[in-house]
């Protein structure tokens, strides 16, 4: 059987939803995830970086006078109909007809899910016609519907019913019909209809339709003559259009947006999605930006036995927009391309790709979102094979980088790495003995700079002793790497082609370096029972040696193809290297003496987290550059004695320069049921110092204040500023949000801009509408809240 892609919603999806027959599994409709703190619901964890969407609350829905006749007793399989009886009550029955049964009196007719009440009924068993009048009440599996006649035929599964008013049980669909029509058992029409989720009642918004026709074979509805109100106010009027009626996806438009952005200007988006097939589908998106001009974008998908990817497309014909980065690109056409695959070849490999390319390096700046999402200033493509093993895996491939900065050249770029190749083995010798290597080859081209190949080899031998008490790890580790420069590199420096009377450091086509590396980790861990604000908890102290030896080599000679000084943090205390990449390896004569304590609460769960280390050199570290007899005191806290409260800290302070290094404080507190206060202090010397505060309050269950900031001491100015508004109803919710930033699609580098649109901070309002059970008029704010506050939801 193929595969199948998930579904797209349509644009009029909820319109059927009315009108469909399915399964209910609660009175009422679909049940919701749960988010408050109430002790009913559960909230994102405190701390999490991504929180799942709130769910749509109808909590604020009043009751529907529809479920007062609702029985959760009645079957729930609609296929049981044509095998079940059919059982009748009424406290009157006039049978003096020989084939006519006049029913009166609390009438109830019921099969299998089906169950029918009326004032009176008259029922013909000859050819299962039935007439009830009165006070007419119908629940199957998927609705109930009232209303003042209905007549039809059992058999044929035909009937009609007048003055209808329904309410759906798999969702929270409701509305009224001046007439519904059952032609059989898979076709239904309705004339004058209408739906909502707002209470009976109370629409605040609705869809009308002069005729809408359900086809449940194939899965496909039609209206005719539809228009979206708010109120008694129609703002979307639909001649035509057809839409599904259950998870088959059907071709047809999706939601439009409408958009600004200061490089764009004004966006129309009109999306039409094409159902293609069972596991092939695709949108056409034609968009008019008001600055620029006309875009075709694309999007196509596939799912076969195997294999599965995604291609989206982005051009434009003619940009008539102005451009202020290195590119000239007014009158230009312009194009954007995204292609992702994973293919699987043999048992254990795979092929991943992606392939990314844009026209030029300044489209993701004028056609990106730089309200809601980070600037992009790289683009990365990928090939790879891929495998693996229980004990081994293995890729060749290749990578390569565009820029899109708009400001700089392509000099920052990364190394391209036309081919790689790794493979990695660890490779159990006994329970306590194991035996490794990392190993990994590239070819590395930039154009203006120094080429070449590099081999990484680094096989080692581990051992682990211990039990939950302690631990002794030692681990001997040989590394050699080597390098076959190609020709000209002593025409390169570092930094690119040397100047004239430059000195170049690479004085050998193919040079090498070779060492060991040992290291010796030892551990204990302490536990006692204590009690801490009348709680009880599991109180461990865990001291932690560490000794590593790296032999000093020179590697002035290498060159630096992917290298770079990492940060220095409480885990760079255990670490082999503080450099990334192959390209520099660090001496060491070291021990790190590091001390954790913990809190464990009775379920086992870690409240309290504390540690401090600190690295004591007993020789110079050349590789380095430093002669320091012991690095930064390295200290971390983490506390969480509630679900309602965490705080996260870490510190660094260097005895060689008497100063901070580094500091970083995380407050995050729970307010009520659904708000969430944060803070943080973020200092690294030199580079960054700032103050950040976000919050979600709730004024009711109705209203959320919302607002985020951050300050930058170094720049002495606000960066980021943020504040808004939700409201929040049975059927409907709003956001309002302002916003005002700094722009950060420049950072000050390369010439500086000469067009008219590069206002050093930038300014936003965004408002948008949701109604519940149809979606959303835009998708800006929401991922903007969840980057800008922790938590939120």
């Amino acid at each position: 059987m193929m595969p199948k892609l998930p579904p797209r919603r349509l644009l009029a999806v909820a319109a059927a939803l009315a009108l469909i027959s399915g399964q209910a599994d609660a009175k009422g409709g679909h049940s919701h995830p749960k988010t408050s703190l109430d002790g009913a619901e559960q909230a994102c964890p405190l701390g999490s970086f991504h929180c799942a969407p709130r769910p749509y609350n109808y909590a604020m829905c009043r009751p529907n006078a529809l479920l007062e006749f609702y029985d959760p007793s009645l079957g729930k399989d609609p296929s049981l109909r044509e095998t079940s009886p059919t059982q009748v009550h009424a406290q009157h029955v006039d049978s003096s007809n020989q084939s006519v049964y006049h029913l009166t009196g609390d009438v109830k007719l019921q099969r299998a899910d089906q169950q029918l009440q009326a004032d009176t009924v008259d029922y013909n068993d000859s050819n299962t016609d039935y007439d009830a009048r009165g006070n007419v009440r119908y629940q199957e599996a998927a609705q109930l519907l009232a209303a003042s006649h209905m007549r039809g035929n059992t058999d044929a599964s035909r009937g009609i019913a007048d003055d209808v008013r329904y309410q759906m049980l798999d969702a929270r669909g409701n509305g009224v019909a001046k007439q519904g029509q059952m032609l059989d058992a898979l076709h239904t029409r309705y004339s004058g209809a209408t739906y909502s989720t707002c209470d009976v009642g109370h629409h605040l918004w609705e869809f009308r339709a002069k005729s809408i026709t359900i086809d449940k074979d194939t899965g496909v509805g039609v209206a005719r003559n539809a228009t979206m109100r708010l109120g008694n106010v129609p703002f979307l009027y639909l001649p035509y259009f057809s839409f599904p009626t259950d998870d088959r996806r059907k071709s047809g438009f999706l939601y439009p947006t409408i958009g600004n952005t200061s490089r764009s200007g004004f966006e129309v988006s009109t999306p039409y999605y094409l159902n293609l097939a069972p596991n092939y589908d695709a949108t056409l998106d034609p968009r008019i930006y008001s600055d620029r001009g006309v875009m075709l974008a694309g999007e196509f998908r596939y799912l076969v036995p195997g294999s599965n990817g995604q291609l989206n497309v982005e051009y434009v014909p003619h940009d008539h927009g102005d451009n202020d980065g290195l590119a000239d690109t007014k009158g230009d056409s312009r194009y954007l391309v995204n292609f992702s695959d994973r293919t699987a070849l043999w048992q254990g490999w795979q092929f991943v790709g992606s392939y990314n390319h844009a026209s030029d390096s300044s489209y993701l700046y004028d056609y990106g979102n730089a309200l809601s999402h980070a600037a992009v200033y790289t683009l990365t493509s990928n090939a790879a094979i891929m495998g693996g093993g229980k004990w081994w895996n293995a890729s060749v491939g290749g990578t390569i980088y565009q820029n899109t900065n708009p400001f700089v050249n392509a000099n920052g770029l990364p190394y391209k790495q036309l081919p790689y190749a790794t493979f990695s083995m660890n490779l159990p010798l006994s329970r306590w003995l194991e035996v490794g290597m990392d190993t990994s080859a590239a070819a590395f081209r930039k154009a203006g700079f120094v080429e070449g190949q590099r081999e990484d080899i680094y096989p080692y031998l581990a051992a682990d002793f211990g039990s939950s008490a302690w631990f002794v790890r030692p681990k001997l580790a040989y590394r050699y790497t080597a390098y076959q420069l190609n020709s000209g590199y002593q025409n390169y420096g570092d930094f690119g082609l040397l100047g004239s009377g430059g000195v170049t450091p690479f004085d050998q086509k193919s040079p090498s370096r070779s060492l060991p590396i040992v290291s010796l980790d030892s551990g204990l861990v302490f536990d006692r029972s204590t009690s801490l604000f009348g709680d009880n908890y599991t109180q461990t102290l865990e001291p932690r040696l560490y000794y590593l030896y790296v032999p000093y080599r020179n590697q002035n000679n290498l060159p630096l193809f992917d290298t770079n000084l990492m940060s220095f943090d409480y885990w760079q205390l255990f670490s082999t290297n503080q450099f990334s990449g192959a390209d520099r390896q660090m001496d060491a004569n070291n021990l790190t003496a590091a001390l954790t304590t913990r809190l464990l609460d009775d379920s086992g769960v870690e409240r309290v987290s504390a540690s401090i280390g600190q690295i004591h050199y007993f020789s110079p570290q050349k590789v380095l550059g430093t002669d320091w007899t012991g690095s930064a005191y390295v200290a971390q806290l983490d506390v969480q004695l509630s679900d309602r409260w965490r705080l996260n800290s870490s510190y660094q302070w260097s005895p060689n320069t008497r100063l901070t290094d580094m500091a970083a404080v995380e407050l995050q507190r729970r307010l009520g049921t659904d708000g969430i206060v944060n803070f943080s202090y973020r200092y690294r010397r030199g580079l960054l110092e700032q103050y950040s505060a976000s919050a979600v309050y709730p004024l009711s269950e109705r209203w959320r204040l919302v607002g985020s900031w951050t300050y930058s001491v170094m720049d002495r100015e606000t960066i980021d500023a943020l504040a808004g508004v939700e409201y929040d109803s049975c059927c409907v919710s709003l956001r309002l949000v302002d916003r005002n930033y700094v722009n950060q699609s420049y950072y000050g580098f390369g010439p500086v801009p000469t067009g008219s649109n590069i206002n050093h901070r930038d300014n936003a309002i965004m408002f948008e509408v949701v109604f519940k059970g149809l979606g959303s008029s835009g998708g800006q704010i929401d991922p903007l809240l969840r980057r800008d506050i922790l938590g939120y939801q």
